[in-house]
């Protein structure tokens, strides 16, 4: 009986564990949540533009130097010679088992922020081009930062849970999609071991705070930047005839690129041709020499890509043919070597592994399943081609009651990049630290 009872007691303690450790987390994270708060705010009042996140790396590497992480600074080679790397790199061992990389991104964006919020940005500042710019993280990287600065400092208090390598990575210039390849560039996983599993978490501003979603396969498009140059002859308005007229030519290549994605893509391959800018001319009664069109393509696959960029130049040329503009004026497209980035693909047997725990560790019903979207990241590029298992989860980031009441009357919410966007601090990084953590220990749990 004695033996019974013993086996009995086993058995009843094997099962609380995994309830016991989860009380453990949030007691933890009950006790970190007010200075997380202070941080996040703190932060979001001192946002620094892509390839100028001085301030911001080096207050990151502190906090993580501080908690015992073994930090290397200012990672990233970057094509031009005047952006300096202000990557983080921090790293704990704990005896052999997986590497796993977390990545946050430290960047924000050039936009005014119309808030109203206490902590607001009012910061201002010059960007590449000299110009004053207003600087605001619309993009939610102090969630991110601060994020997972409050992971480390749960993982580096649970160490007995874990075993095998965590790496952290503050990378810079994620909006100008340019950091990740940066970091990579110069030597990244020559300094560290290369991950078995590389993680990341966005806030997602249509998702309420409390809640993750994830998606298996692919989540985000990748993103190529190309720039048109419609050349024709010039000359005064009020005579046509002696001009070849790129603003019309452009006017007909615009429009005529959308049939890219309606007639020469599959229905079944999502991709998306916009063109953000364009700029020509400087007088109403003067035709132009030439014409600029900025362009983004978007797609999941390769093969879309490139396909895609062929008939923008098959189309674009043949365009300015039929007009008459001579070859030697033909247009010139460039297609951008710096501003691309990969697909972010979602490794599916990582991603449901970590969508089970999550569900475990925050309830079925704050785990959502959520579909791919057209928006990019260069975080895919740390997978090395998907060579290595990777998943980025969102993050819910916004007050219930206002997605209930934009599903209500149909009103969008402020997106990302909004000058509006505003995430609700406490619950959103109470349940991204949670998330977090617990993705981290069921990748190196013991």
């Amino acid at each position: 009986m004695k033996k019974t009872a013993f086996f009995a007691l086993l058995l009843s303690l094997s099962l609380a564990a995994p309830a016991f450790a989860q009380q453990s987390l949030d007691a933890m994270i009950d006790r970190e949540i007010a200075q997380l708060v202070t941080t996040y705010k703190m932060l979001h009042a001192a946002p620094e533009l892509s390839h100028y996140e001085i301030k911001t790396s080096a207050f990151f590497a502190a906090q993580l130097r501080a908690l015992g992480y073994e930090v290397t600074e200012n990672v990233g080679k970057f094509s031009q010679p005047n952006w300096k790397g202000h990557g983080v790199v921090a790293v704990m061992k704990n005896g052999g088992g997986p590497t796993v990389l977390v990545r946050t991104d430290l960047d924000a964006l050039p936009v005014e922020e119309k808030t109203g919020l206490p902590y607001a940005s009012t910061l201002k500042t010059k960007n590449d081009a000299g110009q004053e710019v207003s600087v605001m993280h619309a993009c939610g990287h102090d969630i991110h930062i601060t994020n997972m600065l409050g992971t480390a400092r749960m993982l580096s208090q649970l160490k007995d849970q874990w075993h095998g390598t965590l790496v952290l990575i503050g990378q810079p210039a994620e909006e100008t999609i340019d950091g990740a390849k940066a970091m990579l560039a110069d030597g990244l996983y020559a300094k560290i071991p290369k991950p078995d599993f590389v993680i990341a978490l966005h806030d997602n501003a249509d998702l309420e705070a409390g809640k993750v979603a994830y998606c298996p396969g692919f989540a985000m498009a990748n993103s190529t930047s190309v720039e048109i140059t419609i050349r024709g002859l010039g000359g005064h308005g009020s005579a046509p005839q002696a001009t070849k007229d790129p603003i019309v030519v452009a006017a007909q290549t615009i429009v005529a690129l959308q049939t890219i994605v309606s007639r020469e893509t599959s229905p079944l391959d999502p991709a998306v041709v916009s063109v953000g800018s364009i700029h020509g001319g400087a007088k109403s009664n003067i035709i132009p020499d030439e014409v600029k069109l900025l362009l983004t393509v978007r797609s999941y696959k390769e093969e879309v890509r490139q396909h895609i960029l062929a008939s923008i130049a098959r189309i674009t040329k043949n365009i300015a043919a039929a007009a008459g503009i001579p070859e030697d004026r033909a247009p010139i497209v460039k297609v951008s070597d710096t501003e691309v980035t990969p697909a972010t693909y979602n490794d599916p047997k990582l991603t449901e592994r970590l969508a089970g725990a999550f569900e475990k560790s925050l309830g079925a019903d704050n785990v959502v399943k959520w579909p791919p979207i057209m928006a990019s990241e260069d975080f895919g590029n740390f997978s090395l081609d998907n060579q290595i298992p990777s998943c980025m989860f969102w993050l819910g980031a916004i007050e219930p009651s206002k997605v209930a009441e934009s599903k209500k009357s149909g009103k969008p919410l402020p997106s990302l990049h909004s000058s509006l966007f505003e995430p609700l601090p406490e619950p959103t990084l109470r349940t991204g630290v949670k998330a977090m953590t617990t993705a981290v220990l069921e990748l190196m749990k013991k």
